[in-house]
């Protein structure tokens, strides 16, 4: 499925647009739709991105974090929350069992699919980790985690073209994200860095 990806820079003003490939899954019979928070969200973005400094950005990005991990019912809910305490302890394979029955139980959720992503990406496992992310995406195209993630993760693949891409997709939505960094002269993806990445050379994901 190709998904047509447009974040708001300003309200009313600039549209920034891309587009993501995504097979996006049916839905289980069993779990009930995610919760709506699309207007929070959009609200919460505006504000992260007329933030005076980086600690209100960050009280913004929390609250969007809040909205993000908000499952459909009570056992997606279980299953998220404890899987990640288990990533949290670094118990990787115990966080994607949880994770992957989230995403048999509700795979229209799509921070069943950020949250794996961010195990695969701990473990080293790149691609499984982007295509987890695609999926995300595929479901909450303005979800700034899952960018940014995004763009970590190709980086981990040696891919700083796409991964530069994609920050910058994730900074058009919060320009306070830690790894804005990564894109300043001398960073690992400024556009002088074209030569490739290593994969020691990614960060962790802004949780």
């Amino acid at each position: 499925m190709l998904v047509f990806f447009c974040a708001v820079l300003r309200p009313r003003q600039i549209v920034l647009c891309a587009t993501l490939v995504a097979a996006v899954p049916a839905a289980a019979n069993d779990c009930p739709p995610a919760p709506e928070h699309d207007e929070e969200l959009a609200a919460l973005t505006v504000q992260v991105q007329d933030a005076e400094g980086e600690a209100a950005a960050r009280e913004f990005a929390s609250r969007m974090w809040e909205l993000w991990t908000d499952a459909p019912d009570d056992q997606s809910q279980a299953l998220l929350d404890r899987g990640m305490g288990r990533r949290s302890a670094f118990n990787f394979l115990g966080a994607l069992e949880d994770f992957d029955a989230l995403v048999a139980y509700c795979p229209q959720f799509a921070e069943g699919y950020n949250q794996r992503a961010f195990v695969y990406y701990q473990s080293g496992e790149f691609e499984k980790a982007l295509k987890d992310l695609d999926h995300a995406l595929g479901l909450s195209p303005a979800h700034i985690g899952a960018l940014s993630g995004r763009a970590l993760t190709l980086m981990g693949l040696s891919r700083p073209a796409e991964a530069r891409e994609a920050l910058r997709l994730a900074l058009a939505l919060n320009p306070w994200l830690p790894e804005r960094g990564l894109l300043s002269p001398g960073g690992p993806l400024a556009p002088e860095r074209d030569g490739g990445m290593a994969p020691n050379a990614a960060q962790e994901y802004d949780l």
